[in-house]
């Protein structure tokens, strides 16, 4: 029998506690909840969840913060929850390592599936190849999760991780958004198809890619994108 995946439930509304507790534990979860930033780091410390459900607005430390705490010493996949509408609010989330978003009011059948399609992941989109990738100034290596440029390494979360080695695995192969967010996000994500494009900003932002004079990740206009590293 494989072992139950654990989901953290972060938010400081009971009856929304409830709510995906219910549904995710119907659908063979193991579910634990936190109500404020400090229980949920603790939580995380403690319990190692698989995935995370953050909301943003919490009491105390809010989720943008408990995020960012966190990735310091966890890359357990994150999916923010949030009341805002604001585009902002969504990008900056993203930018600080989460691997997906969910907008209040929310569908609890649309969380459990995003939490779904972020878990097969696996944590890595090229898990059965362990050889490291190496471009001019760029090394990729699946079976460690480990990005070095210019033989510094370089953080990135779980979805960054993933989308690089996605691209670097077909090099010149120009890929869709959709295809990308098949590839990486799973094949039922709800979101906006725009939010590839948040992610590939902060990836070239990590690298030191300059979207302009790319090296390493090429815009094709109207189309998508493509890794255009040298091979070593």
């Amino acid at each position: 029998m494989e072992p139950v995946q654990r989901v953290l439930v972060v938010d400081d509304e009971p009856h929304i506690r409830k709510v995906l507790r219910g549904y995710l534990e119907a659908d063979g979860f193991g579910v634990t909840e936190a109500a404020d930033g400090e229980a949920a780091l603790a939580a995380v410390r403690g319990e190692s969840p698989d995935l995370v459900l953050l909301d943003v607005m919490l009491p105390g430390i809010d989720g943008l913060e408990v995020l960012r705490r966190l990735r310091g010493f966890s890359d357990t996949y994150v999916i923010l929850v949030t009341a805002r509408t604001e585009e902002v609010d969504k990008l900056v989330g993203l930018g600080v390592g989460a691997d997906d978003y969910v907008t209040k009011p929310f569908s609890p059948r649309e969380v459990t599936a995003r939490v779904k399609a972020v878990l097969r992941r696996g944590r890595g989109a090229r898990a059965d190849r362990d050889v490291p990738l190496r471009f001019d100034g760029l090394t990729i290596d699946p079976a460690g999760r480990e990005v070095t440029v210019a033989g510094n390494p370089v953080p990135l979360s779980s979805l960054e991780f993933d989308l690089l080695a996605a691209l670097a695995d077909a090099p010149g192969r120009v890929f869709s958004r959709a295809q990308l967010l098949q590839r990486v996000w799973g094949y039922d994500f709800y979101g906006d198809e725009r939010v590839v494009d948040v992610h590939i900003r902060s990836l070239r932002a990590r690298l030191g890619d300059d979207a302009g004079d790319p090296h390493l990740i090429a815009t094709v206009r109207g189309v998508g994108y493509k890794f255009v590293g040298r091979p070593r």
